[in-house]
């Protein structure tokens, strides 16, 4: 069925446009009305025709040079133009004929912005806003808040943001911006009364009930925040994005079962996204329900395929239930997609311990070591493997060579103590022992748990006494 107010639109600007060429040629002395001069600019700008859009404004402007609406018309063609000192005169001079078009400051504000000027931007949209009432003052001070975000005075978005909402309450736009500011601005106290005052006016205002909740949230006040998310949700059943958050607000407060119910409920009403399989699978692996865990990452991971952290879950969940084999081929998938996360490689690493394969355990850990020289993990771990699997020679090796490269960290001298007592050189390992104590005694939990048959040597029992009585005294 045909559109026959489109074709007569249609047919009225191509009669428009004929005797615009008619005038713009010489052909007939046609007279063309304020209103249809518009008309044909912007017919011609929305062909992108924006040579021939600014040759219509200059007619225009021809015959009616004081018409501050075709001024402002031209002025919007030389910003898209980029001639934006061009644009901000003619503004001016359209300022004289009518100071309160809307778009006269809309458009000022772009040439400012484009010139590097926002201080200008910002004096006139504060003058603007004593000029105007109602919807329009409302999209001054959005205009303003726009120029404090692009001049990164971000305390100043969340004022204009407040005056908005104390002059329209429920103006859902605000509602939604004030929600992120308040966030980034950490004004929380701020968001909780405004949002409180709204609450008192208009109290089935959902989006309101929400930002007051998330306030409290920023404040980690989670129990306040879930009571006010269940405000919206029976407000607005389907706001997904309080479930969104109330699931959060209840993992933290690790009730777990709740924020999986929360997170069912988003997956119910919203899109499928990775990052709510992954809370979902977190919360069944804080409560040791591990096949469930890794059933919902592994949703995360069919959605996001590319985030190796997915696969190095999964492989926590078969870790947890000795399924070694099953949890290398994850980690394999991860070190596959980034392998310069080193946690990976100490993960398989210990897989391998388990299964009683040093040599592949050994080499996952030497990629640690080469990748980070400096840090302690690696080494550690190189040493225990080398140890489990009784190369001793080649243990007290890497000690020295750790001691080298983590410029000298003193577990490495603990550990080459307990390795020379596992060889049988007590009177080395002794002299290991005493210069370790007096570095760092702190350390020597970890040299017991290294190796806790130490403690039936009597010579390491005396000394460790006189380093405590030492340490009394």
């Amino acid at each position: 069925m045909f559109d026959h107010h489109k074709e007569e639109e249609g047919g009225d600007i191509q009669e428009l446009m004929l005797r615009y060429h008619n005038l713009k040629y010489g052909r007939a002395n046609a007279y063309i009305e304020e209103d249809d001069f518009e008309r044909i600019i912007e017919h011609l700008d929305e062909k992108d025709e924006m040579n021939e859009a600014i040759e219509a404004a200059d007619m225009a402007l021809e015959q009616y040079p004081f018409s501050a609406l075709l001024m402002i018309k031209k002025a919007d063609l030389l910003l898209a133009t980029r001639k934006y000192k061009e644009a901000l005169a003619l503004l001016n001079t359209a300022s004289l004929y009518d100071h309160k078009d809307m778009n006269l400051f809309i458009l000022k504000t772009d040439a400012f912005l484009a010139l590097d000027q926002p201080e200008n931007a910002i004096v006139m949209l504060q003058e603007a806003l004593h000029l105007f009432e109602g919807t329009e003052r409302t999209e001054v001070l959005f205009e303003l808040a726009d120029v404090y975000d692009d001049h990164e005075a971000f305390d100043k978005v969340f004022d204009c943001l407040q005056l908005v909402l104390e002059e329209d309450p429920t103006n859902e736009e605000a509602l939604y911006k004030i929600c992120f500011w308040t966030d980034f601005t950490g004004r929380n106290e701020e968001s909780i009364r405004l949002h409180e005052r709204i609450i008192n006016e208009q109290p089935y205002c959902a989006l309101a009930w929400f930002n007051l909740a998330a306030a409290y949230q920023g404040l980690k006040l989670h129990e306040k925040a879930i009571d006010a998310y269940q405000y919206a949700i029976v407000i607005d059943e389907k706001f997904d994005y309080a479930y969104r958050n109330m699931g959060d607000a209840y993992l933290r407060l690790r009730k777990y079962r709740e924020a999986i119910e929360a997170l069912e409920k988003v997956l119910e009403l919203s899109r499928p996204e990775d990052v709510i399989y992954e809370a979902i699978g977190h919360c069944y692996h804080r409560m040791k329900n591990f096949a469930q865990a890794r059933f919902h990452y592994k949703k995360a991971a069919h959605l996001n395929s590319e985030d190796s952290r997915l696969f190095q879950k999964i492989a926590a969940t078969y870790m947890q239930e000795e399924q070694w084999e099953l949890a290398i081929k994850q980690l394999e998938n991860a070190i596959r997609i980034n392998k310069h996360i080193n946690e990976y490689n100490i993960l398989i690493g210990e897989c391998y311990m388990n299964l009683s394969q040093f040599k592949e355990a050994a080499a996952h850990f030497v990629t640690v070591v080469k990748n980070k020289p400096k840090q302690i993990a690696g080494w550690e771990y190189l040493i225990k493997c080398l140890v489990q699997n009784k190369q001793l020679d080649a243990a007290l090796e890497q000690t020295e060579l750790a001691y080298m490269s983590t410029s000298g960290k003193v577990i490495f001298i603990f550990y080459r103590s307990a390795i020379l007592f596992m060889m049988g050189k007590s009177s080395e390992g002794l002299l290991q022992l005493e210069m370790g104590l007096a570095k760092s005694g702190k350390l020597l939990k970890k040299f017991i748990k290294f190796y806790p048959e130490i403690v039936q040597d009597a010579k390491v029992i005396e000394l460790i006494g006189q380093y405590k009585k030492g340490k009394k005294s």
